[in-house]
């Protein structure tokens, strides 16, 4: 299994990018995902998350309105499209991918991050 995350870099504030992150291994249907991130001497925070169980995405509320999570379960890609970032959202962000059954976690796999920085 694995979670090729990619689409950090470097972008001014105001600016947006799209992460990207392509599985294989998995049926990405069958998974819940999300995006986590960490920041500089922060601690790791959920960004976004899209569950099988809940029809709308959740979003942590510093980036409500700005960031949207989507899935391309035929292209096995999750989806992070950033706008209006700020230098706050410099962070490694991780994907993830979950597969859960009756609230039990089941499978649980990781990205291996995208830098994002934001700076002028």
């Amino acid at each position: 299994v694995q979670l090729q995350a990619s689409g950090g870099g470097l972008v001014e504030p105001g600016g947006s990018l799209r992460l990207s992150c392509v599985t294989s291994g998995i049926i990405l249907s069958h998974y819940n995902v999300g995006w986590v991130r960490q920041g500089p001497g922060r601690e790791r925070e959920a960004v976004a998350c899209a569950s099988l169980r809940d029809g709308r995405p959740k979003y942590v509320d510093s980036v409500k309105g700005r960031f949207a999570i989507s899935r391309d379960n035929a292209q096995n890609t999750v989806y992070l499209q950033m706008n209006s970032l700020k230098p706050e959202d410099t962070a490694v962000y991780y994907c993830n991918a979950e597969e859960e059954l009756g609230g039990k976690v089941l499978k649980d796999y990781w990205g291996q991050g995208t830098q994002v920085t934001v700076s002028s």
